[in-house]
Protein backbone atom coordinates (compact mmCIF):
# COMPACT_ATOMS: atom_id res chain seq x y z
CA UNK A 1 0.00 0.00 0.00
CA UNK A 2 1.41 3.42 -0.79
CA UNK A 3 0.35 6.52 1.32
CA UNK A 4 0.52 10.26 0.61
CA UNK A 5 -1.23 13.05 2.61
CA UNK A 6 -3.29 14.28 -0.03
CA UNK A 7 -4.28 12.61 -3.03
CA UNK A 8 -5.67 13.76 -6.34
CA UNK A 9 -7.47 11.97 -8.78
CA UNK A 10 -7.70 13.36 -12.66
CA UNK A 11 -4.53 15.31 -13.98
CA UNK A 12 -6.57 17.71 -16.04
CA UNK A 13 -6.32 21.46 -15.61
CA UNK A 14 -8.12 21.37 -12.01
CA UNK A 15 -6.11 18.12 -10.96
CA UNK A 16 -2.48 19.77 -12.32
CA UNK A 17 -3.52 23.00 -10.56
CA UNK A 18 -4.11 21.84 -7.50
CA UNK A 19 -0.55 19.97 -7.50
CA UNK A 20 0.95 23.08 -8.38
CA UNK A 21 -0.99 25.30 -5.80
CA UNK A 22 0.70 22.85 -2.78
CA UNK A 23 3.74 22.70 -3.98
CA UNK A 24 3.45 26.22 -4.18
CA UNK A 25 2.97 26.12 -0.25
CA UNK A 26 5.76 23.67 0.20
CA UNK A 27 3.60 20.90 0.44
CA UNK A 28 5.43 17.71 -1.23
CA UNK A 29 3.32 14.56 0.25
CA UNK A 30 0.50 14.44 -2.62
CA UNK A 31 -0.17 11.58 -5.06
CA UNK A 32 -1.87 12.66 -8.91
CA UNK A 33 -3.75 9.98 -10.31
CA UNK A 34 -4.57 9.52 -14.13
CA UNK A 35 -6.78 6.94 -16.11
CA UNK A 36 -5.17 8.52 -18.97
CA UNK A 37 -1.82 7.77 -20.35
CA UNK A 38 -1.69 11.54 -21.58
CA UNK A 39 -2.05 14.59 -19.09
CA UNK A 40 -4.72 17.68 -19.49
CA UNK A 41 -8.00 15.92 -19.53
CA UNK A 42 -10.58 17.30 -21.37
CA UNK A 43 -7.70 20.11 -22.80
CA UNK A 44 -6.26 18.58 -25.17
CA UNK A 45 -4.32 20.47 -27.77
CA UNK A 46 -2.48 18.32 -30.94
CA UNK A 47 0.35 19.17 -33.88
CA UNK A 48 -1.52 20.24 -37.00
CA UNK A 49 0.42 17.01 -38.34
CA UNK A 50 -1.38 14.66 -36.10
CA UNK A 51 1.93 12.73 -34.82
CA UNK A 52 2.42 13.33 -30.90
CA UNK A 53 4.77 16.28 -29.76
CA UNK A 54 8.12 14.77 -28.74
CA UNK A 55 10.34 17.09 -26.06
CA UNK A 56 12.77 17.43 -29.42
CA UNK A 57 10.20 19.21 -31.19
CA UNK A 58 10.86 23.05 -31.97
CA UNK A 59 9.10 26.01 -30.85
CA UNK A 60 7.02 26.40 -33.72
CA UNK A 61 5.79 22.73 -33.78
CA UNK A 62 4.96 23.50 -30.37
CA UNK A 63 3.12 26.29 -31.07
CA UNK A 64 1.33 25.35 -33.89
CA UNK A 65 -1.23 22.90 -32.53
CA UNK A 66 -5.04 22.78 -32.30
CA UNK A 67 -7.35 22.54 -29.62
CA UNK A 68 -9.99 19.47 -29.65
CA UNK A 69 -11.37 20.41 -26.43
CA UNK A 70 -11.80 24.10 -24.77
CA UNK A 71 -10.35 27.08 -26.89
CA UNK A 72 -10.84 30.52 -25.47
CA UNK A 73 -10.92 31.90 -22.10
CA UNK A 74 -11.77 35.79 -21.50
CA UNK A 75 -8.84 37.65 -18.91
CA UNK A 76 -11.16 40.28 -18.67
CA UNK A 77 -13.18 38.96 -16.34
CA UNK A 78 -11.47 35.52 -15.40
CA UNK A 79 -9.13 37.54 -13.71
CA UNK A 80 -7.70 34.34 -11.62
CA UNK A 81 -6.64 32.91 -14.73
CA UNK A 82 -5.36 35.57 -16.18
CA UNK A 83 -3.01 35.94 -13.28
CA UNK A 84 -1.88 32.41 -14.14
CA UNK A 85 -1.23 32.67 -17.68
CA UNK A 86 1.12 35.74 -17.22
CA UNK A 87 2.65 33.80 -14.06
CA UNK A 88 3.75 31.17 -16.30
CA UNK A 89 4.71 33.55 -19.19
CA UNK A 90 2.44 31.77 -21.83
CA UNK A 91 1.42 34.23 -24.95
CA UNK A 92 -1.87 35.07 -25.40
CA UNK A 93 -3.85 36.15 -28.72
CA UNK A 94 -7.15 37.57 -29.71
CA UNK A 95 -9.56 35.11 -31.59
CA UNK A 96 -9.94 36.34 -35.05
CA UNK A 97 -13.18 38.16 -35.90
CA UNK A 98 -12.33 40.54 -38.36
CA UNK A 99 -14.77 39.97 -41.66
CA UNK A 100 -18.65 39.10 -42.27
CA UNK A 101 -20.49 35.91 -40.77
CA UNK A 102 -21.95 33.17 -42.86
CA UNK A 103 -25.36 32.15 -42.52
CA UNK A 104 -26.85 29.08 -43.26
CA UNK A 105 -30.65 29.12 -42.67
CA UNK A 106 -31.90 26.29 -43.97
CA UNK A 107 -31.41 23.08 -46.96
CA UNK A 108 -33.17 25.22 -48.79
CA UNK A 109 -31.27 28.20 -48.97
CA UNK A 110 -28.18 29.58 -50.02
CA UNK A 111 -25.53 30.81 -47.66
CA UNK A 112 -25.89 34.38 -46.95
CA UNK A 113 -23.23 36.50 -45.99
CA UNK A 114 -24.06 38.97 -42.81
CA UNK A 115 -21.99 41.57 -40.69
CA UNK A 116 -19.96 40.01 -38.15
CA UNK A 117 -19.69 41.08 -34.74
CA UNK A 118 -16.86 41.10 -32.24
CA UNK A 119 -16.96 39.87 -28.70
CA UNK A 120 -16.46 42.46 -26.01
CA UNK A 121 -14.34 41.40 -23.65
CA UNK A 122 -12.34 39.74 -25.96
CA UNK A 123 -11.93 35.95 -26.75
CA UNK A 124 -8.87 34.85 -26.08
CA UNK A 125 -6.39 32.31 -27.65
CA UNK A 126 -2.93 30.58 -26.50
CA UNK A 127 -0.32 30.25 -28.55
CA UNK A 128 0.46 26.73 -28.86
CA UNK A 129 -3.08 25.89 -27.83
CA UNK A 130 -4.99 25.51 -24.54
CA UNK A 131 -2.37 22.66 -23.52
CA UNK A 132 0.26 25.21 -23.15
CA UNK A 133 -1.68 25.77 -20.05
CA UNK A 134 -1.57 22.10 -18.76
CA UNK A 135 1.97 21.79 -20.12
CA UNK A 136 3.29 25.14 -18.44
CA UNK A 137 1.90 23.24 -14.92
CA UNK A 138 3.40 20.05 -15.31
CA UNK A 139 6.64 20.99 -15.81
CA UNK A 140 6.70 22.74 -12.49
CA UNK A 141 5.37 19.57 -10.95
CA UNK A 142 7.07 16.62 -9.11
CA UNK A 143 6.90 14.36 -11.78
CA UNK A 144 7.62 11.51 -9.26
CA UNK A 145 4.39 12.51 -7.91
CA UNK A 146 2.44 12.20 -10.82
CA UNK A 147 0.94 8.17 -12.30
CA UNK A 148 -0.77 7.58 -15.43
CA UNK A 149 -2.65 4.41 -16.99
CA UNK A 150 -4.38 4.56 -12.95
CA UNK A 151 -7.86 4.50 -12.91
CA UNK A 152 -9.23 4.82 -9.72
CA UNK A 153 -12.00 2.66 -9.18
CA UNK A 154 -12.84 2.81 -5.38
CA UNK A 155 -12.94 5.43 -2.59
CA UNK A 156 -13.17 3.29 1.21
CA UNK A 157 -13.64 5.71 4.37
CA UNK A 158 -11.42 4.20 6.88
CA UNK A 159 -11.37 5.27 10.32
CA UNK A 160 -8.07 7.45 9.70
CA UNK A 161 -7.86 7.45 6.25
CA UNK A 162 -9.01 7.43 2.66
CA UNK A 163 -7.73 4.41 0.92
CA UNK A 164 -7.93 4.64 -3.25
CA UNK A 165 -8.04 1.68 -5.60
CA UNK A 166 -6.47 1.84 -8.90
CA UNK A 167 -6.54 -0.37 -11.96
CA UNK A 168 -2.84 -0.15 -13.93
CA UNK A 169 -4.62 -1.27 -16.92
CA UNK A 170 -1.98 -0.01 -19.07
CA UNK A 171 0.83 -0.76 -17.31
CA UNK A 172 2.85 -4.38 -18.34
CA UNK A 173 0.78 -6.49 -16.27
CA UNK A 174 -2.19 -4.67 -15.45
CA UNK A 175 -1.88 -4.62 -11.58
CA UNK A 176 -3.92 -2.90 -8.89
CA UNK A 177 -2.66 -0.59 -6.57
CA UNK A 178 -4.14 0.95 -3.06
CA UNK A 179 -3.68 4.22 -2.28
CA UNK A 180 -3.69 5.34 1.51
CA UNK A 181 -4.64 9.68 2.13
CA UNK A 182 -5.49 11.91 4.74
CA UNK A 183 -7.75 13.80 2.00
CA UNK A 184 -8.64 13.24 -1.65
CA UNK A 185 -9.21 16.14 -4.28
CA UNK A 186 -11.84 15.07 -6.69
CA UNK A 187 -10.61 16.46 -10.01
CA UNK A 188 -13.06 14.97 -12.63
CA UNK A 189 -16.66 15.66 -13.36
CA UNK A 190 -19.44 15.33 -10.91
CA UNK A 191 -21.43 12.87 -13.39
CA UNK A 192 -18.47 10.72 -14.22
CA UNK A 193 -17.43 10.90 -10.46
CA UNK A 194 -20.78 9.41 -9.35
CA UNK A 195 -21.18 6.72 -12.57
CA UNK A 196 -17.43 5.31 -12.41
CA UNK A 197 -16.09 4.98 -8.58
CA UNK A 198 -17.30 3.14 -5.77
CA UNK A 199 -17.82 4.60 -2.32
CA UNK A 200 -17.72 2.98 0.70
CA UNK A 201 -19.60 3.79 2.79
CA UNK A 202 -21.93 4.76 0.19
CA UNK A 203 -21.81 8.98 -0.32
CA UNK A 204 -25.52 10.66 1.29
CA UNK A 205 -28.08 9.83 -1.73
CA UNK A 206 -28.77 13.08 -1.73
CA UNK A 207 -24.88 14.41 -2.89
CA UNK A 208 -25.39 11.67 -5.74
CA UNK A 209 -28.37 13.21 -7.06
CA UNK A 210 -26.62 16.27 -7.19
CA UNK A 211 -23.85 14.83 -8.89
CA UNK A 212 -25.46 12.57 -11.31
CA UNK A 213 -27.52 15.69 -12.71
CA UNK A 214 -24.99 18.00 -12.77
CA UNK A 215 -23.90 17.46 -16.72
CA UNK A 216 -20.53 17.52 -17.96
CA UNK A 217 -19.08 20.09 -19.89
CA UNK A 218 -17.74 19.30 -23.42
CA UNK A 219 -18.96 16.10 -22.60
CA UNK A 220 -21.92 16.32 -25.65
CA UNK A 221 -19.73 18.00 -28.03
CA UNK A 222 -17.83 16.83 -30.92
CA UNK A 223 -15.41 19.00 -33.10
CA UNK A 224 -14.35 18.98 -36.55
CA UNK A 225 -10.95 20.69 -37.43
CA UNK A 226 -9.54 21.10 -41.34
CA UNK A 227 -6.15 22.28 -41.52
CA UNK A 228 -5.04 24.71 -44.81
CA UNK A 229 -2.33 25.95 -46.10
CA UNK A 230 -3.72 29.51 -45.72
CA UNK A 231 -6.60 31.90 -44.38
CA UNK A 232 -8.15 31.75 -48.20
CA UNK A 233 -11.56 32.70 -46.15
CA UNK A 234 -9.66 36.02 -44.82
CA UNK A 235 -8.82 37.09 -48.27
CA UNK A 236 -12.55 36.63 -49.16
CA UNK A 237 -13.31 39.47 -46.15
CA UNK A 238 -14.62 36.82 -43.87
CA UNK A 239 -13.92 35.94 -40.46
CA UNK A 240 -14.43 32.36 -40.76
CA UNK A 241 -17.29 32.30 -38.31
CA UNK A 242 -20.40 30.94 -39.78
CA UNK A 243 -23.64 29.60 -37.92
CA UNK A 244 -25.61 27.02 -39.35
CA UNK A 245 -29.13 25.16 -38.98
CA UNK A 246 -28.13 22.64 -42.04
CA UNK A 247 -25.30 21.09 -40.32
CA UNK A 248 -23.57 18.65 -40.03
CA UNK A 249 -21.36 21.49 -37.58
CA UNK A 250 -23.83 24.34 -36.39
CA UNK A 251 -21.32 26.81 -35.02
CA UNK A 252 -17.81 27.54 -37.15
CA UNK A 253 -14.84 29.57 -36.09
CA UNK A 254 -11.57 30.49 -37.44
CA UNK A 255 -8.82 28.22 -35.74
CA UNK A 256 -5.47 29.41 -37.71
CA UNK A 257 -2.61 29.47 -35.28
CA UNK A 258 -0.35 33.20 -36.06
CA UNK A 259 2.70 32.28 -37.54
CA UNK A 260 1.54 28.84 -37.78
CA UNK A 261 -1.46 26.73 -39.75
CA UNK A 262 -4.63 28.08 -41.37
CA UNK A 263 -7.76 26.40 -39.55
CA UNK A 264 -11.48 26.18 -39.36
CA UNK A 265 -13.19 24.29 -36.61
CA UNK A 266 -16.53 23.78 -35.93
CA UNK A 267 -19.00 22.16 -33.54
CA UNK A 268 -21.34 19.40 -34.61
CA UNK A 269 -24.90 20.34 -34.50
CA UNK A 270 -26.04 16.35 -34.55
CA UNK A 271 -26.79 14.72 -31.23
CA UNK A 272 -24.05 12.68 -29.80
CA UNK A 273 -26.67 9.61 -30.11
CA UNK A 274 -26.53 10.66 -33.85
CA UNK A 275 -23.01 11.05 -34.72
CA UNK A 276 -22.03 7.83 -33.11
CA UNK A 277 -24.19 5.34 -35.94
CA UNK A 278 -22.47 7.66 -38.43
CA UNK A 279 -18.80 6.38 -39.73
CA UNK A 280 -16.04 9.05 -39.30
CA UNK A 281 -15.39 9.09 -43.16
CA UNK A 282 -18.41 9.72 -43.37
CA UNK A 283 -18.82 12.61 -41.06
CA UNK A 284 -15.19 14.00 -42.71
CA UNK A 285 -17.08 14.51 -46.08
CA UNK A 286 -20.31 16.24 -45.00
CA UNK A 287 -17.96 18.61 -42.88
CA UNK A 288 -15.84 19.11 -46.09
CA UNK A 289 -19.26 19.83 -47.99
CA UNK A 290 -20.39 22.78 -45.94
CA UNK A 291 -17.40 24.10 -45.47
CA UNK A 292 -17.24 23.87 -49.32
CA UNK A 293 -21.05 25.57 -49.87
CA UNK A 294 -20.27 28.46 -46.78
CA UNK A 295 -16.44 29.33 -47.77
CA UNK A 296 -15.80 28.38 -51.53
CA UNK A 297 -13.53 25.47 -53.65
CA UNK A 298 -10.62 26.03 -51.58
CA UNK A 299 -12.20 24.46 -48.98
CA UNK A 300 -12.59 21.36 -50.17
CA UNK A 301 -9.35 20.04 -49.69
CA UNK A 302 -7.80 20.60 -46.32
CA UNK A 303 -4.31 18.81 -45.76
CA UNK A 304 -5.50 17.81 -42.75
CA UNK A 305 -8.66 16.77 -40.82
CA UNK A 306 -9.45 16.24 -37.23
CA UNK A 307 -13.02 14.91 -35.84
CA UNK A 308 -12.69 14.58 -31.91
CA UNK A 309 -15.76 13.51 -30.31
CA UNK A 310 -15.96 13.81 -26.20
CA UNK A 311 -18.98 11.66 -26.26
CA UNK A 312 -17.40 8.65 -27.07
CA UNK A 313 -14.36 9.72 -24.75
CA UNK A 314 -14.65 7.29 -21.26
CA UNK A 315 -12.98 9.18 -19.08
CA UNK A 316 -15.07 12.02 -20.34
CA UNK A 317 -18.75 11.19 -20.95
CA UNK A 318 -21.37 8.55 -18.77
CA UNK A 319 -24.53 6.78 -20.90
CA UNK A 320 -26.33 9.87 -19.56
CA UNK A 321 -24.25 12.14 -21.47
CA UNK A 322 -25.52 10.68 -25.31
CA UNK A 323 -28.78 12.02 -24.63
CA UNK A 324 -27.76 15.34 -22.43
CA UNK A 325 -27.75 19.12 -23.81
CA UNK A 326 -24.10 20.47 -23.11
CA UNK A 327 -24.69 23.64 -20.97
CA UNK A 328 -23.18 25.22 -18.02
CA UNK A 329 -24.53 24.03 -15.02
CA UNK A 330 -25.33 25.26 -11.71
CA UNK A 331 -22.27 24.15 -9.41
CA UNK A 332 -23.39 21.08 -6.97
CA UNK A 333 -21.55 20.71 -3.56
CA UNK A 334 -18.14 19.49 -3.20
CA UNK A 335 -18.57 17.18 -0.03
CA UNK A 336 -20.77 15.56 2.06
CA UNK A 337 -21.75 18.30 4.78
CA UNK A 338 -21.84 14.93 7.52
CA UNK A 339 -21.27 11.53 7.69
CA UNK A 340 -18.25 9.56 7.08
CA UNK A 341 -17.32 11.13 4.05
CA UNK A 342 -17.34 14.66 5.77
CA UNK A 343 -13.96 16.39 5.40
CA UNK A 344 -12.31 13.27 3.81
CA UNK A 345 -12.69 14.28 -0.36
CA UNK A 346 -13.04 17.48 -2.17
CA UNK A 347 -14.60 18.14 -6.00
CA UNK A 348 -12.47 20.41 -7.67
CA UNK A 349 -13.35 19.71 -11.01
CA UNK A 350 -14.65 22.99 -13.38
CA UNK A 351 -18.09 21.79 -13.21
CA UNK A 352 -17.66 22.44 -8.64
CA UNK A 353 -16.61 25.84 -9.67
CA UNK A 354 -18.89 28.63 -7.96
CA UNK A 355 -18.32 31.85 -11.05
CA UNK A 356 -17.36 29.57 -13.63
CA UNK A 357 -18.81 26.16 -14.31
CA UNK A 358 -17.39 24.16 -16.89
CA UNK A 359 -15.08 26.76 -18.44
CA UNK A 360 -11.53 26.70 -18.42
CA UNK A 361 -11.12 29.40 -15.57
CA UNK A 362 -13.66 26.96 -13.67
CA UNK A 363 -11.23 24.53 -12.84
CA UNK A 364 -8.91 27.04 -11.84
CA UNK A 365 -11.18 28.35 -9.20
CA UNK A 366 -12.60 25.18 -8.14
CA UNK A 367 -9.30 24.14 -7.86
CA UNK A 368 -8.18 26.86 -5.46
CA UNK A 369 -11.19 26.61 -3.61
CA UNK A 370 -10.54 22.84 -2.64
CA UNK A 371 -6.78 23.32 -2.06
CA UNK A 372 -8.03 26.46 0.72
CA UNK A 373 -10.08 24.05 1.92
CA UNK A 374 -7.69 21.71 3.14
CA UNK A 375 -6.51 24.36 5.66
CA UNK A 376 -9.58 24.44 7.39
CA UNK A 377 -9.81 20.37 7.48
CA UNK A 378 -6.09 20.45 8.98
CA UNK A 379 -7.29 23.25 11.48
CA UNK A 380 -10.07 21.05 13.32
Amino acid sequence: MQTARIAIVGAGLSGLYAAYLLEQQGIQDYVLLEARDSLGGRIASVPVSGQSATNAATDAEKSDRIDLGPTWFWPGYQHQLGRLVDALGLKSFEQFEAGDTVVERSSHEPPVRTRGYVNSPASMRLMGGMGALTDALHRRLDATRIHTGQTVRRLRSTQQHVELDSDGGNDAKGHSTTWRAEHVLLALPPRLLAHRIEFMPALPAALVRQWRATATWMAPHAKYIAIYDTPFWREQGLSGEARSARGPLGEIHDASMPCGSAALFGFFGLPANVRQNVPEDELRAHCRAQFTRLFGSQAATPKAEFIKDWALDPYTATATDLDGVSQHAQAPATTASSGPWSGRVTGIASEWSPQFPGYVAGAIEAASLGVEGLRAVTAR
